[in-house]
């Protein structure tokens, strides 16, 4: 079920940092510390026949860590932020501006050196970047770009103590949050999640959320809820991966706590825009250290495909949707010298019948020219359409008038077709073959 995408081992050398995006237009890109070019950093994308760079293999000034990278909301360019030792390990982002990687302000623009750098987008296309803050003892930082220089969101060094881990994410309605490790008294490595309210850095529910120490936090949101999940490594639970949901009071559990066979590293935490399910992905103890994905169906935490999928052991795991909601994974890959590799879920194997009970089925389906889409049993107002391929380029989209679409399919290019239809309460998917 999990499939390369493109070749192993796509990197021209070693790979760490992994850390994977898809475009606006659907194509996934990856970026990482490229040991085959001095540690740099370098982006790659697939083209849908092979994985390409963008722009030049090893851009940065000097060699990088804790790479992370994001497209911007306004103009779909990817943007990288990194640990820069070119500049006395400060912050440094840099874009793609169609033809070169430029700095995004000044380069080295934090008062000191940084770790766990993670950058996100606000809605209106200001990159933030947040980081612990080695000139801050560690505690948590987030700047933004204002368009001529970054600077501080809320105060530098906010966090109580020192903050590990660092993850970055904007809710549904622009609010910034942070989830990270406190690693000092009164919470010892306990996991936080925070939010910015426009003055200043406030806890979301209480500080220390998990039990006890953990490791890797990670956090997201659903597309349609301001509520916060986070996961991490729960040492309460044996190492092993623990999901949490903030339900406007309290955390609460997102199933059972520890739910993975044994000890992890890196989970990754993204959730479906199909479903709304939140994923995670794992180096799994349980299964050698390779990679597995489990997703929570409403109930249960199950796996996605086979555990430890992979053909060796894994590092940087990494964890994104294409717009159609396949997930895709990214890691360095021990049993190919840690070069970098990118997998998909390629649930088209389950065969085009699994759909034919969906809500959304078209019909006749397989078919050579004329297709029809039968919108009545879809609950609220339909208002768009749109059919993308199985590397997530968009190949129809058209606002919905009727009840009742007949599309003349005979130009596509024959195979498999995802369909998204979106109504005023939620978004449904179907599936067709083009013979």
């Amino acid at each position: 079920m999990w499939i390369n995408v493109g070749n192993d081992g796509l990197s021209a050398g070693m790979a760490k940092w992994t850390s994977l995006a898809f475009s606006p237009s659907g194509e996934p890109f990856v970026a990482y510390e490229d040991y085959g070019n001095g540690q740099k950093a370098t982006v790659m994308k697939f083209n849908g026949t092979n994985w390409v760079n963008v722009g030049a293999a090893g851009f940065s000034d000097g060699s990088v860590e804790c790479v992370s990278l994001a497209f911007s909301p306004s103009d779909g360019q990817p943007y990288v932020g990194y640990m820069d030792f070119a500049n006395a390990q400060k912050a440094t982002v840099m874009k793609f501006n169609g033809t070169n990687w430029v700095h995004v302000g000044n380069a080295g623009f934090s008062s000191a050196g940084v770790v766990y750098t993670s950058l996100a987008f606000s809605s209106s296309g200001m990159p933030y970047l947040a980081y612990s803050d080695i000139g801050n003892s560690f505690k948590a930082t987030v700047m933004k770009f204002d368009g001529m220089s970054w600077v501080n969101v809320g105060s530098a060094g906010f966090t109580v103590t020192g903050a590990e881990y660092t993850s970055l994410a904007f809710s549904p309605s622009g609010k910034p949050y942070l989830a990270f490790n406190d690693d000092q008294f009164p919470t010892w490595g306990k996991a936080s999640v925070m939010k910015f309210d426009g003055s200043n850095w406030l806890y979301i529910g209480n500080p220390g959320l998990s039990n006890d120490r953990s490791e890797w936090t990670c956090l997201a949101f659903s597309q349609s809820d301001e509520n916060p999940y986070v996961a991490y490594r729960d040492f309460w639970n044996n190492a092993s991966v623990t999901v949490m949901k903030f339900d406007g009071s309290n955390w609460m559990l997102v199933g059972n706590a520890g739910f993975s066979s044994d000890d992890v590293g890196h989970p990754s935490l993204a959730v479906s825009p199909s479903d709304d399910h939140p994923y995670v992905a794992y180096e799994d103890g349980g299964n050698s250290w390779k990679a597995s994905v489990m997703k929570f169906d409403g109930t249960n935490w199950v796996n996605i495909g086979n555990a430890g999928f992979t053909t060796g052991s894994v590092g940087c795991t990494s964890l994104a949707f294409s717009p159609s909601g396949q997930p895709y994974i990214a890691f360095f890959d021990n049993a190919d010298s840690a070069y970098a590799k990118v997998m998909k879920y390629d649930s088209v194997y389950l065969g085009i019948d699994k759909w034919q009970n969906s809500q959304l089925s078209p019909f006749p389906n397989p078919t050579s020219k004329l297709i029809t889409f039968d919108f009545k049993n879809l609950s609220g107002k339909c208002n768009k359409i749109e059919i993308v391929d199985l590397k997530g380029v968009r190949i129809f989209e058209a606002q919905i008038k009727e009840r009742k679409l007949v599309l003349n399919i005979e130009n596509f290019p024959a195979g498999i077709y995802i369909v998204k239809v979106t109504t005023e309460t939620k978004n449904w998917f179907g599936k067709f073959c083009k013979d």
